[in-house]
């Protein structure tokens, strides 16, 4: 599950102050920044469909074929007779041309949209390179085809909270994780534990092909970051939705139907009862060749539109615009993701002037050099870090 962007349920629970509730609302559980991440590559069928000429071009390619066959069958006609016959052709070509149109969008057999919650998927990848500060290790030993442990080592700088926003405090910290991970043919149980106290596991399992459930948990010392969340998702032919309820009497449900071969609406609603909050949202994504654009509206305030391109089959391009009207205030990303024969470069450049990169080279099969970056000119902060990921592809 990659990361996802709930725009309603997010924002309302950040306004009530509940921050572990808003992340659950919006991006899962992410006791570990790494520990939920499944980022499905397939391609989708909406993205084989996009490259198939539309109904608008039929018309056209008719009448100009009508009128070369008057042209060549009555060349010695007079010019009146050849207008009227080019005007039949292209008026028996204007059904036939929307004869064929409908065929090209087949309503009976139209593709599967992604989730509501990997609406932004592909762009997510560019404009939220995992960058970190300071010292990593991650290996991971599988055991058998369905079980492996991993094990994560950071040292670094962690940011402390000041009144003042401009103001940067920060203080040495370290951390160890230890995780397990058992993937079966049906479902996965994900679970961590971090020297702080902290534990999290994930639990998913499939039902059938339409219906799976999935339960995420999170026990802290600090009350407010101990989580629960349970999540029902249903798959139609065409069309999927979710119901999630969680603690401090959370309730969400989200649906995403398919319209045509390369467009997809859908839209969100989420009742917060602990802090008397409600939201709905709604979601657009047209999926072409070769970019994917979205869209995300809500009543929390909240406006969100991406578009990610693909100029080959080794670069990708992605943008964002963020704007929330309560406050008043907006943002604007631009990210690249280079994947070269021995390495991936990722990154990006927003309204704000913060520069990120993040760079993983592949030294052998299972070992990948890290590189991380991220330049605030305006709040002078700086972060860099280096790390060695070993056991994963």
């Amino acid at each position: 599950m990659g990361q996802v962007h709930s725009l309603s349920s997010s924002s309302a629970v950040s306004a009530g102050g509940d921050a572990g509730m808003g992340t659950f609302a919006s991006h899962g559980l992410v006791a570990s920044s790494r520990a939920f991440v499944l980022a499905p590559s397939s391609e989708s069928a909406g993205q084989k469909q996009a490259g198939k000429a539309g109904g608008l071009t039929l018309v056209p390619s008719t009448v100009e074929g009508g009128e070369g066959a008057a042209a060549g069958e009555g060349a010695d006609a007079s010019p009146a007779a050849a207008n009227a016959a080019a005007n039949a052709a292209a008026v028996l070509g204007g059904p036939l041309g929307a004869a064929q149109a409908s065929k090209a969008t087949d309503y009976m057999e139209l593709p599967q949209p992604v989730r509501y919650e990997e609406l932004q998927k592909e762009c997510l990848m560019s404009l939220r390179p995992e960058t970190f500060e300071g010292m990593r290790f991650d290996f991971t030993k599988p055991l058998n085809q369905s079980f492996s442990l991993s094990h994560s080592l950071q040292m670094g700088h962690a940011e402390m909270p000041t009144q003042n926003p401009n103001q940067i405090v920060k203080v040495p910290v370290s951390s160890y994780e230890f995780g397990a991970n058992l993937i079966g043919a049906k479902g996965m149980m994900i679970g961590r534990m971090l020297t702080d106290g902290r534990m999290s596991g994930r639990v998913k399992y499939d039902l059938n092909e339409a219906l799976s459930v999935k339960v995420q948990a999170q026990l802290a010392e600090e009350k407010q970051y101990s989580q629960t969340m349970f999540d029902l998702d249903v798959k139609g032919l065409d069309w999927n939705g979710q119901l999630k309820m969680g603690n401090n009497q959370f309730v969400g449900l989200n649906y995403f139907q398919s319209v045509t071969n390369n467009l997809a609406l859908g839209g969100e609603a989420f009742w917060l009862g602990s802090q008397r909050k409600s939201g709905v949202g709604f979601a657009m994504r047209h999926q072409g060749d070769p970019g994917i654009a979205t869209c995300q509206v809500a009543t929390t305030g909240l406006l969100s539109a991406t578009y990610h391109h693909k100029v080959s089959d080794k670069v990708y391009l992605a943008s964002e615009l963020m704007w929330n009207w309560n406050a008043r205030e907006a943002s604007a990303a631009f990210g690249y993701d280079y994947i070269l024969r021995q390495c991936r470069l990722r990154g990006r450049v927003d309204s704000q002037g913060v520069i990120t990169a993040y760079l993983e080279e592949r030294l052998n099969v299972g070992v990948n050099f890290v590189l991380s970056a991220e330049l605030d000119h305006y709040r002078k902060d700086y972060r860099f870090g280096f790390g060695m990921t070993v056991g994963m592809e």
